[in-house]
């Protein structure tokens, strides 16, 4: 058996379990590290209590169990993550619905078992990790391949490939809201971390910040583990996730953790949505929001649309209220939770990514639920094919935790992405123009405040073109300026840094061509 811990997801648990089937990327550990965890497993084994293997029965108040992958289940609902052939996530499993199991891809293992979940093998995994050294430990999952190496050219000779080609191309995984935002903080830093890592090391405040999410999010479902043995089995493992979140939203008012893809200037683009609900964050904000709006456009509100406070005024004084549905405007708000180490919400410039990662998954959302993303496009880039019908067991699994044939209905890739799109059209009517950031103390979880912010489609189109042109190689990465210099006080690069070098460089001339000016005008 091998084990990963989760080293590049920001989500969910951070060791997943899979059992001795042949990796297609070889394998992490010498002969002395298996030799290591054997021994662990055997110390482990014979000292665990009984206790430990927990068995949940599908029940009506439960709802049903999903199969060996993560899944994830709300309040309201389960998710699962997965393993292949004998790799593992888990299912959510609702507990107002029963008939709907969400599913979550967490990572390289997929593995699952029909009806049952054993949380044994978690717990022990977890122990052994504990004695493995991170940096050995890898992730198989198509969408999580290894990371690069670091100095992959010749230290005589530079590599002068993209960033995309470097690292971001096939068989690699595709770019992620992630790789998009975080330039957005330094590009330098990121382009440095990239050619040193391959990805961004975990740190302890990351791990920490995951716990915090995994917390939040099994407010909202319930993780249940469920196997698959394809990578198409994987991938829609994720679209039964998406499928049941938009559901979750749909009856309860709210989800998290919703996973979503886009393609953006021909790039696919994946992220996480921490959360999307149907309350408004700040109603003076949004009304003050739409004041402005309507000044913009001249004071003049389209045919037949009301006002926001004509609108919830009308709302409960008869059925013919809302002219055209038979209820008010499902309208989504985004938001997304950030955790961090000082009892202090960020300002300035220090807010910026957290900002365009907002607008990126709101424009992302809105192309999905217009049905304007290119499906096979997606399922090209991760090297899927569509019309392969998902492996008996595997559909014999969700079945079981749904306690309906829907995935039966819906057998590939195509027709489940089919009906993900029929869900975005059943759940969401437009998406707010307001975003929500919640800040949260590492250390406790509580809330520290929040940052509301308004969607600005043009800013987000420069912001995507400018950052892809990095990407593409068609410019050089750049540093911060001079008013975010505080920036560099707290990069771990600053001593290898040219940018802040040339900076100073910079600032020494100025300030010496100032000094001679000043002496010669004295003179």
């Amino acid at each position: 058996m091998q084990l990963s811990a989760d080293a590049h997801s920001d989500y969910g648990s951070d060791i997943l379990v899979r059992t001795p089937t042949a990796s297609e990327y070889g394998s992490e550990f010498d002969a002395e590290e298996e030799t290591l965890i054997g021994d662990l497993l055997t110390q482990i084994s014979a000292t665990a209590p009984i206790e430990k293997t927990v068995i949940y029965r599908s029940s009506a108040q439960d709802d049903a169990l999903p199969p060996t992958v993560l899944l994830h289940s709300s309040p309201p609902s389960a998710l699962v993550r997965l393993a292949p052939d004998a790799d593992v996530e888990l299912l959510p499993r609702r507990v107002q619905r029963s008939a709907s199991v969400e599913v979550e891809y967490d990572s390289p293992s997929r593995q699952a078992w029909s009806g049952t979940v054993l949380l044994l093998l978690y717990h022990t995994c977890s122990r052994v990790t504990d004695a493995l050294t991170e940096s050995k430990i890898r992730q198989f999952s198509p969408e999580h391949e290894r990371a690069p190496p670091a100095n992959a050219s010749s230290p005589d000779k530079p590599d002068l490939r993209s960033p995309l080609e470097r690292f971001r191309t096939k068989p690699k995984k595709p770019l992620s809201v992630t790789d998009l935002v975080s330039p957005a903080w330094c590009e330098l830093q990121y382009w440095y971390v990239l050619t040193k890592f391959g990805r961004k090391p975990r740190t302890q405040a990351m791990k920490q910040g995951s716990k915090i999410h995994k917390v939040l999010e099994e407010q909202v479902h319930e993780i249940v583990p469920i196997r698959v043995q394809s990578r198409e089995d994987g991938f829609g493992l994720k679209l039964w996730n998406t499928i049941q979140g938009l559901r979750t939203l749909r009856e309860t008012g709210l989800t998290r953790e919703l996973q979503v893809w886009g393609v953006l200037n021909g790039q696919v683009v994946n992220g996480v949505i921490d959360e999307m609900s149907y309350t408004c964050p700040d109603p003076a904000y949004e009304e003050a929001l739409e004041k402005s709006k309507l000044q913009a456009s001249g004071g003049t509100l389209p045919l037949g649309q009301l006002s926001l406070p004509e609108a919830f005024a009308n709302a409960g004084q008869d059925a013919h209220a809302w002219l055209g549905s038979v209820g008010p405007e499902r309208t989504v708000y985004i938001a997304d939770v950030k955790t961090r180490g000082a009892k202090s919400v960020p300002a300035g410039a220090s807010l910026r990514p957290t900002w365009m990662q907002l607008m990126l998954y709101r424009k992302m959302l809105e192309s999905l639920a217009l049905n304007t993303v290119d499906a096979e496009t997606i399922f090209q880039r991760y090297d899927l094919s569509s019309l392969e019908s998902f492996a008996e067991p595997f559909m014999l699994q969700v079945i079981a935790l749904a306690e309906d044939s829907e995935i039966r209905k819906h057998n590939n890739l195509s027709a489940l992405w089919s009906l993900m799109i029929s869900e975005f059209s059943r759940t969401v009517d437009t998406f707010s123009d307001v975003l929500r950031a919640e800040f949260r103390y590492s250390k406790t979880g509580e809330v520290i405040g929040s940052e509301v912010f308004t969607y600005d489609s043009k800013a987000i189109e420069a912001y995507i073109s400018k950052e892809l042109n990095w990407w593409k190689g068609e410019r050089e990465a750049e540093g911060v300026d001079i008013e975010e210099a505080f920036k560099c006080r707290i990069c771990e690069f600053a001593g290898e840094c040219t940018w802040r070098k040339n900076k100073i460089d910079e600032a020494t001339e100025k300030h010496r061509l100032r000094t001679a000016s000043r002496a010669k005008a004295a003179v």
